[in-house]
């Protein structure tokens, strides 16, 4: 365990992808005591993604991984401080300090103000064998374990922009890619149906759930079941890659601060939280379309308007007058 750090800081920023990162580069850009915390690796689930093909001023694309240390890299040098953990447990208020505390794995953390931005991970489908198989053969990521299939046969279970993407990511190593999908068409984006359509590497499993995941000691087969006829199949595959949808990482903030009733962070238009002081951004703020972009401008404004809120309050402290301007200026 690290020393503890004994600093309230200005703002701590909980999720490093790019919405955490954006806050952080607008924050400490401010000059702002900026503490990120960085869960695994900077850019959360984008560090995965093969090719991001839609974020301005990469008309040839860039990868998942580089977009993000290109953002962790430009926080870093307006010195914005980040610190790896493991989890973070919990968030309280202690009116004494006039601050907030965020705990983590490796410690609290004390600032006057948060930005939350702890994105989302994906859902489990709970069938059996997906549990028993993480690691044999049942996945979340193509990026990360796509190569381990070279040769072989996988099956991706989604309609959605991430099932086909990672779909078609894994053609570069199997032989075959089933993508099984509840409905009898897909809801990814057309570009991505249109290359999904052209590649003869593709089954389509339409009208179809999965209901099991069986093998010995690795992934051998996944039973599905057509919801139309009821009709069971068994898909012979070495893999099975799971793209049914995501879940924010809010269970911490449970009574907290406000969340909806699937755990997304309810904020007004200005991304202020039903506690003062309190910003979120990003995929597990509640809005209305997850894309880096997005989630770029919403840490934007959540530096912006914490740098105002602490603006306020360093104003309404005793001798305000008399402090440099700034949030920056007051002291713990």
């Amino acid at each position: 365990m690290p020393e503890p750090d004994t600093t309230v800081h200005d703002v701590v920023i909980v999720g490093a992808g790019p919405a955490g990162l954006t806050a952080g580069l607008y924050a400490s850009r401010g000059r702002l005591d900026t503490v990120i915390l960085e869960r695994n690796m900077a850019g959360g689930q984008i560090a995965l993604t093969e090719l991001v093909e839609n974020y301005p001023g990469f008309p040839e694309g860039i990868s998942g991984f580089d977009l993000s240390e290109k953002m962790k890299e430009q926080a870093k040098e307006f010195g914005a401080d980040l610190r790896e953990i493991q989890a973070v447990t919990g968030l309280e208020r202690d009116p004494e300090a006039g601050c907030w505390t965020v705990i983590t794995d490796q410690g609290p953390v004390r600032a006057r103000s948060v930005i939350l931005a702890p994105g989302r991970e994906p859902r489990r489908s709970g069938i059996p064998g997906e549990a028993e198989f993480i690691g044999r053969g049942v996945s979340w990521c193509a990026t990360c374990d796509g190569a381990l299939y070279r040769g072989r046969t996988v099956a991706v279970v989604g309609g959605g922009d991430a099932a086909v993407e990672e779909g078609m990511f894994l053609t570069k190593f199997a032989d075959k890619v089933y993508l099984v999908h509840r409905r009898d068409e897909l809801r990814a984006q057309p570009i991505a149906q249109e290359r999904c359509f052209a590649n003869d590497k593709f089954e389509l499993v339409w009208d179809s759930v999965p209901r099991r995941i069986d093998g010995d000691q690795m992934v051998e087969a996944l039973e599905v079941e057509n919801v139309k006829t009821g009709e069971m199949r068994s898909l012979p595959v070495n893999g099975v890659f799971m793209y049914i949808g995501q879940i924010p990482n809010t269970d911490w903030l449970k009574g907290v601060v406000e969340l909806d009733e699937s755990g997304y962070i309810v904020t007004d238009q200005l991304l202020r939280t039903s506690q003062a002081g309190v910003y979120a951004c990003g995929d597990a703020h509640l809005n209305q379309l997850k894309q880096i972009v997005i989630a770029t401008g919403e840490g934007a404004l959540a530096a912006v308007q914490t740098e105002k809120y602490l603006d306020e309050l360093a104003c309404a402290l005793p001798g305000a007058e008399n402090a440099a301007g700034g949030s920056a200026a007051a002291s713990a």
